[in-house]
C-alpha cells in the first residue's frame, strides 16, 4: 500500500512491520528525500504545515522491502500539537529505524529535535539536508564530527539534486543490520548528554562545535529573501508578486481560452460528436441530454475545458512556484498584522491561500492552527469568502463580456465578507489565539524536476477529484432541462430568483448544481442570453456566498462534526440570498 492518508482513519499502519520513520522539522526536505526513496511524488511545500497527514510508500533496500513513512514534520516531541502527537504515536510503535533530515541553516534547532529522537531507543541515520546553501551563507560543516557528537551516522546530502541519496541508503543499511537496536541506555550516548531542561543547550554546544565559519557570498535570492522580510521593500515587493502572479492567473487564462481551448471544443470537438450522436441516437430526450442546449458533449466541454481548465493550471503553475521558492512564508510574516485583525495569525494566510485552490486541502490545513478557534476561523472564512480557483475561472469567464470593474468589485466584496465573518467569529467563539511561529525557509529558485512533478501530481488530483463532479453536474443539468423538471422548481423558486435576487428564471439551474460543485452556479450563468451587468454580479456574489460544495461539507464534518458543517452551510445559504438581493434591491433604487 502506498500513498497519503489521514492517521485517524487508517490505524493500521501502527501495527505494519519493518517501519521506517522519515523524520524532521517543517521544510527541511523530508517530502524530496520520499520522492526519491520510494519513488512515489508526494506534494512537498516550501513552507510549515503541509504535510498533516503522512505519506507511505514502499522502501527497498538490497533484498529487504521496507515501509517508509513520512511522517509530519514537527519542532519537537512535546505532543503540544497534532503533528508531535503524531509524531511521538508513530515513535512508539516500533519503528525499526529513524531517517531524521537536519538543516543545515538551522542546525541548532533541527539538532534539538535529532536529541528527542534519541530517547527512543530506535536506530537512527541522520541526513545533513541543504549543506550547499549553508556554505553560501559562510557555513561548513564537520560532518564526522557531528556523527561522533550524535552518536550515529550522518550523511551530507542536497535532496532537490539527488545528491547524498545513495549515501543514505547504504547507511540506513548499515544501521539496520546492527544486532543493537539503538541507543539502549541515553546516559551512555555521546548526543543524549543531560536532560530534557538542557537539551537546548546540548544542541547549541554541539551546533558551535561543528559549525565551520568559511568564506561565503550569499546570492542575489539570498538577499532578496531577507529583503522580504522587512516592511520596506518586503511589502513593495510582496504587491508586486500579487499583481504578477493574479496577471499571470487572469491574462494567461484568458489568452489560453481564446487563442486554444475554445478553438478546440468550438471547432474541433463539439462538431464532431455532434455529427457522430446525430448519425447513431434517434431525435428525442437521449439525444438532447447528449448534444443539446445543456448536452453533456457541449457543455461538458465548454465548461470543464475551455471554462476552468486553463485557470486552475495556471493557478497551480504560479502557487506551486510561490511555495517551493519560499515567498508565501514572507507573505505571513509581512501581513500578521492585517491578518491579526481579522482574529488569526499571520501564518494562516498560506492556509487561506490554499482555499483559492480548493476548500477542501485549506479546511485540512487547518490543523497546523494550535487553537480549535483558529481553526474554525480559517475554515468558516474559506466557506464563506473564498472562491476556489475552477469558480474564480467561472467568474472571470462571466465578468469578461463587462467591465473589469465587475471582478475587482467582486473581489472587494470576497474581503469585505471575510473580514466581517472572522470579525464576528474572533468574538463570539470562544478561546485564543496563539502568535505566529512560522518558518522563514531560505528563497530558493525551484527545482524544475520536482516543481514539475508537484504540478502534473496537483492537476490529476483536480482531473480525478473535480472533473467527475463537475460532469455528474452537467448530467443533472441535461437531464433537468429535458424532462421539464427545470421550469417546474423554476415556477417554485421564482419570487426568490426572479423576485428579490432579479435574476432570469433559468439561473434556477445554477442553485441546483452549486451543491454539487462551487463553479456549478457560475457555470449556468454563461448560457443565459441577455444577462446584465447587474444580473451577473448579482449571480456572482450568489455564488461566492453559497453553500460550500458535497465534498467541502464532507471535509468539514470530518474534520468537526456534522452539527458545524450544517451550520456553516445553512449560513452561507442565507448570507447569499440577503447579501446577493440586498445588493439588487439597492442598485434598483438608483437605475
Amino acid at each position: 500500500m502506498s500513498g497519503c492518508h489521514d492517521i485517524n482513519e487508517d490505524a493500521r499502519v501502527y501495527e505494519k512491520n519493518n517501519k521506517i520513520l522519515l523524520m524532521g522539522n517543517p521544510n527541511v526536505g523530508k517530502s524530496v528525500f520520499f520522492s526519491d526513496m520510494t519513488g512515489i511524488h508526494v506534494v512537498s511545500s516550501n513552507y510549515a504545515g503541509t504535510t498533516v497527514t503522512y505519506t507511505e510508500g514502499t522502501l527497498k533496500l538490497g533484498d529487504a522491502t521496507y515501509t517508509l513513512i513520512d511522517v509530519p514534520g514537527t519542532y519537537s516531541l512535546e505532543a503540544t500539537s497534532e503533528a508531535e502527537a503524531v509524531a511521538i504515536s508513530f515513535l512508539n510503535s516500533k519503528p525499526v529505524a529513524v531517517i531524521c533530515v537536519l538543516d543545515s541553516t538551522n542546525l541548532e534547532r533541527n539538532i534539538k529535535l535529532g536529541l528527542e529522537l534519541q530517547k527512543y531507543n530506535v536506530p537512527i541515520v541522520y541526513a545533513l539536508n541543504l549543506v550547499d546553501v549553508a556554505k553560501r551563507h559562510g557555513y561548513e560543516i564537520n560532518v564526522g564530527l557531528l556523527s561522533q557528537e550524535l552518536g550515529a551516522p550522518v550523511i551530507p546530502t542536497v535532496a532537490v539534486k539527488g545528491e547524498g541519496i545513495n549515501e543514505l541508503k547504504e547507511a540506513l543499511k548499515g544501521i539496520l543490520n546492527l544486532s543493537r537496536s539503538g541507543c539502549s541506555n541515553c546516559s551512555s550516548c555521546p548526543g543524549c548528554k543531560g536532560n530534557e531542561l538542557d537539551i537546548w543547550d546540548r544542541a547549541k554546544e554541539i551546533a558551535d562545535r561543528v559549525r565551520i565559519k568559511v568564506d561565503g557570498e550569499l546570492s542575489f535570492l539570498d538577499r532578496l529573501g531577507r529583503s522580504m522580510v522587512k516592511p520596506w521593500p518586503g511589502i513593495p515587493i510582496a504587491l508586486l508578486v500579487i499583481i504578477l502572479s493574479l496577471g499571470a492567473i487572469v491574462g494567461g487564462g484568458k489568452a489560453l481560452r481564446a487563442t486554444l481551448l475554445l478553438p478546440l471544443v468550438n471547432k474541433v470537438l463539439v462538431p464532431f460528436f455532434k455529427n457522430l450522436f446525430t448519425l447513431i441516437v434517434p431525435e428525442g430526450i437521449l439525444l438532447n441530454v447528449l448534444i443539446g442546449e445543456y448536452g453533456i458533449f457541449v457543455i461538458g466541454f465548454e465548461w470543464i475545458i475551455a471554462l476552468i481548465f486553463p485557470y486552475v493550471f495556471l493557478f497551480y503553475v504560479v502557487f506551486s512556484f510561490l511555495e517551493d521558492s519560499g515567498v508565501l512564508p514572507r507573505l505571513s510574516v509581512l501581513f500578521d498584522n492585517i491578518m491579526r485583525k481579522m482574529g488569526v495569525q499571520g501564518g494562516s494566510m498560506i492556509t487561506i491561500l490554499m482555499g483559492y485552490g480548493c476548500a477542501v486541502p485549506a479546511i485540512i490545513g487547518s490543523r497546523t492552527a494550535t487553537t480549535k478557534k483558529e481553526r474554525l476561523i480559517i475554515s468558516t472564512v474559506v466557506c464563506f469568502a473564498v472562491p476556489c480557483i475552477s469558480q474564480t475561472g467561472a467568474l472571470i469567464s462571466l465578468f469578461a463580456g463587462f467591465s473589469p470593474l465587475l471582478l475587482i468589485l467582486m473581489l472587494l466584496l470576497s474581503f469585505v465578507i471575510m473580514i466581517t465573518v472572522s470579525g464576528i467569529l474572533g468574538r463570539v467563539l470562544k478561546g485564543t489565539v496563539d502568535p505566529m511561529v512560522i518558518e522563514i525557509p531560505n528563497l530558493l529558485m525551484p527545482n524544475a524536476k520536482a516543481y514539475g512533478k508537484k504540478l502534473m501530481l496537483r492537476m490529476k488530483h483536480f482531473l480525478v477529484e473535480a472533473e467527475v463532479p463537475m460532469l455528474l453536474s452537467i448530467v443533472i443539468a441535461a437531464l433537468l432541462k429535458e424532462t421539464g423538471l427545470l421550469n417546474y422548481i423554476a415556477i417554485y423558486l421564482e419570487p426568490i430568483v426572479s423576485g428579490w435576487l432579479g435574476l432570469p428564471r433559468e439561473a434556477v439551474i445554477a442553485l441546483i448544481l452549486g451543491i454539487v460543485r462551487r463553479e456549478m452556479a457560475v457555470a449556468p450563468l454563461l448560457a443565459i442570453e441577455g444577462l446584465t451587468a447587474l444580473q451577473a454580479f448579482v449571480g456572482g456574489t450568489v455564488a461566492l456566498l453559497y453553500l460550500p460544495c458535497l465534498s467541502v461539507f464532507g471535509i468539514l464534518s470530518k474534520e468537526f462534526n456534522t452539527k458545524v458543517a450544517l451550520a456553516i452551510g445553512c449560513s452561507t445559504v442565507v448570507t447569499a440570498f440577503v447579501v446577493a438581493g440586498l445588493i439588487n434591491q439597492i442598485a434598483h433604487l438608483f437605475i
